[in-house]
């Protein structure tokens, strides 16, 4: 009888034992296949065609952003100035400068940082005010008077030279500016239209190259490591949609890593994007991509806005940034 029992036990707990093992059988295959029938995140995101933005473009044609659970179409833009109007409608994330943000949000419009994208370093210069060898003008008192061309009125790197005239004892409005593309500033400032010009790279390597002098990096100005462009969306979807912005960020960071191991990889894609000559992307030198971004990065922007009279609103940069 005892014997019995004890059979009887040992297949009570055989039987227990495989229901435990088929049903751990079970539930892995299950979890696996959920976890793959999982849609993508559908992100419209814009982009300018120019080096800065290079690594959402490796992270779309490397798979970075599909391996982090994105399905991003990337839509390429001309005009970064009008970009904070289109998120909620157009897109999902575009990029922007802090000077643009901040004017969008005075003006009523809901948008946020979600993600940095460039920082301007001492170590790393992208941005240079540049005039003829012969012109006379070594510093921003000599600029007086003077002409200089800007790629846009407004923009971020007006901004920055600006401020940067100010902080030198130079009043700001004694220094005309003009719009000009940055293709033709080349040809501008040969055939002496213009005094000075606000360059970024390539184009002012290639102007120094033919013997013109940069007198300044006015982004510097503002601070020693400060925000240059970076990435933007509607509030409302930002603040809904976090895990995406994480797996976005995280994509851009397995692109920077790629990037610093493949350059050459990473320029073929930068050529495929930019439609640049190849000399151009080869001599065009990687700025600092740096993807966590701060309340404060916007800040320091704000205060320089209003030192130059181009803000005239309060705005709250605690509230301008939603990011992990």
């Amino acid at each position: 009888m005892q014997h019995h029992d004890l059979s009887s036990k040992v297949r009570l707990r055989v039987k227990a034992a495989c229901i435990v093992v088929c049903a751990a059988v079970a539930a892995g295959p299950a979890q696996h296949s959920y976890a793959q029938t999982q849609s993508p995140v559908a992100v419209r995101a814009a982009y300018i065609p120019v080096v800065t933005w290079l690594p959402a473009w490796v992270a779309k044609e490397k798979g970075f952003f599909k391996a982090h659970g994105l399905d991003v179409t990337l839509s390429v833009a001309q005009n970064l100035s009008i970009l904070p109007g289109t998120v909620g409608k157009q897109f999902e994330i575009v990029p922007s400068t802090a000077p643009d943000l901040l004017k969008s949000v005075a003006s009523g419009l809901d948008v946020v940082a979600v993600a940095s994208e460039v920082f301007e370093t001492e170590d790393n210069p992208s941005t240079h005010v540049i005039v003829a060898k012969d012109s006379g003008i070594a510093g921003p008192k000599d600029l007086v008077g003077k002409l200089i061309a800007t790629p846009t009125i407004g923009g971020v790197i007006h901004v920055s030279v600006l401020y940067w005239l100010k902080k030198n004892g130079v009043d700001p409005t004694s220094v005309r500016a003009v719009e000009v593309p940055f293709p033709n500033m080349p040809d501008q400032l040969k055939a002496k239209r213009v005094d000075a010009v606000e360059s970024v790279e390539p184009f002012a390597g290639a102007l120094r190259a033919n013997g013109n002098v940069s007198i300044a990096d006015p982004l510097l100005s503002v601070g020693k490591d400060v925000l240059f462009p970076f990435w933007i969306s509607q509030g409302e979807w930002a603040r809904a949609n976090l895990p995406t912005i994480e797996a976005w960020i995280a994509a851009l960071e397995d692109a920077k890593s790629f990037i610093e191991k493949n350059p050459e990889e990473a320029r073929k894609i930068m050529a495929q994007y930019t439609k640049l000559p190849e000399a151009v992307v080869q001599a065009t030198p990687f700025p600092t991509y740096r993807f966590a971004i701060k309340a404060e990065d916007i800040q320091v922007w704000a205060a320089a806005l209003k030192d130059v009279d181009q803000l005239d609103k309060e705005v709250d940069s605690s509230k301008l940034v939603v990011t992990p």
